[in-house]
């Protein structure tokens, strides 16, 4: 019986952002690109588009790398 790419949990892993949703994606990772994902995360972490802009260059787009550079 094959697998559905659907039902394979490696694809499952590899499966990009939607679009569709607007609570901020995957929860551990910041796509700064996304206007949704920016507008989530600057209100949760409460910062500037700025800040979360710089703090993403710094330290890459890890939210648990994240938190502790924005709160220096």
């Amino acid at each position: 019986m094959a697998v559905s790419r659907h039902d394979d949990a490696r694809f499952s892993a590899r499966m990009p952002d939607h679009r569709h949703k607007k609570d901020g994606s995957d929860g551990q990772r910041i796509n700064a690109d996304e206007e949704y994902e920016v507008r989530y995360w600057t209100e949760k972490l409460g910062v500037s588009r700025e800040q979360l802009r710089r703090a993403v260059q710094r330290v890459g787009p890890m939210v648990e790398d994240l938190k502790p550079a924005l709160k220096k």
